[in-house]
């Protein structure tokens, strides 16, 4: 596995790409947006799949 997700800094990171401007009082909560979010996408992707397993091409509801 990769390095350890530091939310702080890829909040930085991605507000200096995007050109955004985040206020001071804003930043905690979009960066614990980020941590929760990063902590969704590892459970995604921490669930085993078989090599049998393929992407639906079209979903219906």
């Amino acid at each position: 596995m990769s390095a350890e997700f530091d939310a702080n800094s890829h909040v930085a990171h991605m507000e200096k790409i995007m050109g955004l401007a985040i206020e001071d009082d804003w930043r905690p909560v979009v960066e614990a947006h980020i941590a929760a979010t990063q902590k969704a996408a590892e459970l995604v992707l921490s669930f085993p799949l078989g090599e049998d397993i393929e992407a639906a091409p079209v979903f219906e509801a």
